[in-house]
């Protein structure tokens, strides 16, 4: 299936609910540095996805959706963190790493299907 808006990518509308429930659980912490550099890893995920599909090339674009992948894992290594040290309980932390997961299979699959 070929895409002709960004919005209709299943890995950027599932980035989109990732960040929200970033936004949502970590709207309360005082550590104002850590909820920093979570809203924003996982706000770029979903923006280097329409970034890299707007740029009309399959190169440029399986090169964002790669800086998407690394925005990925850091959210997914901060959500450890932030269940270390307090911030979320168990089951937000499986949520989370749940989505985390979820999108990291649909960007690999579209990196992998604009390979070829």
């Amino acid at each position: 299936m070929a895409f002709t808006r960004f919005e209709e990518i299943k890995g950027w509308q599932k980035s989109q609910d990732l960040a929200v429930f970033i936004y949502q659980n970590f709207s309360q912490i005082r550590d104002f540095s850590f909820k920093d550099q979570i809203c924003r890893a996982s706000v770029s995920i979903s923006n280097n996805i329409a970034e890299g599909f707007e740029r009309n090339t399959d190169k440029d674009f399986v090169r964002f959706l790669s800086i998407a992948q690394g925005s990925n894992s850091e959210v997914k290594s901060m959500l450890y963190l932030a269940q270390r040290l307090s911030y979320i309980d168990d089951s937000n932390l499986q949520h989370g790493i749940n989505q985390c997961s979820e999108v990291g299979k649909i960007i690999n699959g579209l990196i992998k299907s604009l390979s070829k």
